[in-house]
């Protein structure tokens, strides 16, 4: 379950990461150019990695015996306002018949997406396994 959250956060990360280089190009419309073309891909598998997220972290809450649990649970209420307010943004962007650079731009700059990415750094570093300290060498 841990593994499903890490690769829905890394599709986001990397989808931002996408919107980014597109919003600096300058571009009127995505149709024509090969950026363009991906975008509305890069937006659809962030959709998708956004759509069931808070879920999967309840899920991994459980599977994982994470405590306190009651402090995930409020966390995750703030993560679910943070995605439906993404996802509602993202889907407006789709919807348009052209999107343009401005207008990812535009949805980059939103502090629910901003927000949503916060959180996921937070929760990335949060359920990384803990690496286990080092043992001394015996050199002797």
């Amino acid at each position: 379950m841990l593994t499903e959250i890490w690769e829905r956060c890394n599709t986001i990360e990397e989808g931002y990461e996408f919107m980014l280089a597109y919003a600096a190009q300058g571009l009127p419309s995505d149709h024509g150019s090969q950026r363009g073309d991906e975008v509305r891909g890069y937006l659809h598998r962030v959709r998708d990695a956004i759509a069931g997220l808070v879920e999967t972290c309840g899920l991994a809450v459980k599977q994982e015996g994470l405590q306190p649990e009651q402090q995930y649970r409020a966390f995750f209420a703030v993560l679910d306002r943070d995605a439906r307010d993404s996802l509602a943004a993202i889907e407006l962007v789709l919807a348009q018949p052209a999107i343009s650079s401005q207008l990812v731009d535009n949805l980059n700059a939103s502090t629910h997406l901003r927000a949503l990415l916060t959180d996921l750094f937070l929760v990335s570093e949060i359920l990384k396994p803990q690496a286990a300290p080092a043992k001394p060498v015996n050199t002797g």
